[in-house]
């Protein structure tokens, strides 16, 4: 069985940013998402609203993924939103949570 790859990708936007980064930022994941077939998710750190992370999982074909990625993000000029530089990190795994029992 191939190693799945998930991605995380962290950044902040201003809060002046937030209203026209949202909309365009869920546009770009849609686009990557019709060409990769990997939809993602849209997150906010909890207490940090600024914070922002991209999640995308089970990716099987991680060079092909980052390559469509680059582009979208490219495309879509989301960086103009972004205060700092985009993090990213990719975790392999088979994604699968550990089993387990519970007894009283």
């Amino acid at each position: 069985m191939s190693r799945l790859h998930h991605y995380y990708i962290y950044y902040r936007v201003t809060e002046k940013d937030d209203a026209e980064a949202e909309p365009l930022i869920r546009s770009m994941q849609a686009r990557l998402a019709c060409r990769s077939g990997i939809g993602g998710r849209l997150l906010r750190k909890r207490g940090e609203p600024g914070l922002w992370m991209e999640v995308y999982e089970n990716v099987v074909d991680p060079q092909r993924f980052e390559r469509l990625l680059d582009q979208a993000v490219d495309e879509f000029d989301i960086t103009l939103f972004i205060d700092g530089a985009r993090k990213q990190e990719c975790f392999t795994g088979d994604g699968e949570a550990a089993p387990f029992a519970c007894t009283s």
